[in-house]
């Protein structure tokens, strides 16, 4: 029988200490999720050339509306700082510099997903839920989809769509712009 050991969960601050220290170099490619140091998947090129597209596509219609941010820290409490694909956040003057983007920052955060969909679905759209961002985005590259996630609640989000290939969405932030799928699928 295997018995369930406690883990040692860690802050943010112990987390940075880590680098300081250097016991997680820019070699190690993680990410803190609720006191837990979580080991990213490495990036192919499909995820690669997905996040290239959506950049293009966000900066282009977004550019002078809000800040999008790749692959960059958010600092969502004092136990988690993700990493995730895309942070669409409020402009701001300083660029985050003073601090990484907070929950009351985010416009929509977007998750593209091949190997790492279950881990997305599950623990970050829950953490993300959790501190209240308004909307997620879920690129699921192998079912050639995404999921919308809305109204965050304790630990999910009560309103969830899956749209297709041949479909167009809009973020809630950005009512008026339509995108296509297939621009960002590929």
């Amino acid at each position: 029988m295997f018995a369930q050991l406690p883990k040692r969960r860690f802050t943010v601050q112990q987390y940075h200490q880590m680098s300081a220290a250097n016991i997680l170099t820019a070699d190690d490619h993680v990410e803190l999720i609720d006191g837990e140091i979580i080991e990213m998947a490495p990036i192919g090129s499909r995820h690669a050339a997905c996040v290239d597209r959506l950049n293009r596509l966000l900066n282009r219609f977004l550019g002078e509306q809000a800040l999008i941010r790749v692959q960059n820290p958010l600092s969502l409490g004092e136990r988690s700082e993700p990493q995730p694909d895309i942070a669409i956040v409020q402009l701001r003057a300083d660029y985050y510099e003073m601090g990484h983007p907070q929950s009351q920052d985010m416009l929509l955060l977007v998750e593209v997903a091949d190997t790492t969909l279950e881990f997305d679905r599950s623990i970050k759209t829950s953490l993300y839920a959790s501190v209240g961002i308004p909307e997620v985005w879920l690129v699921d590259l192998n079912g050639l989809a995404i999921e919308i996630y809305r109204e965050p609640s304790a630990d999910s989000y009560k309103s969830t769509q899956r749209f297709q290939r041949n479909q167009t969405i809009s973020a809630q932030a950005f009512p008026d712009i339509n995108f296509d799928l297939v621009q960002i699928l590929g």
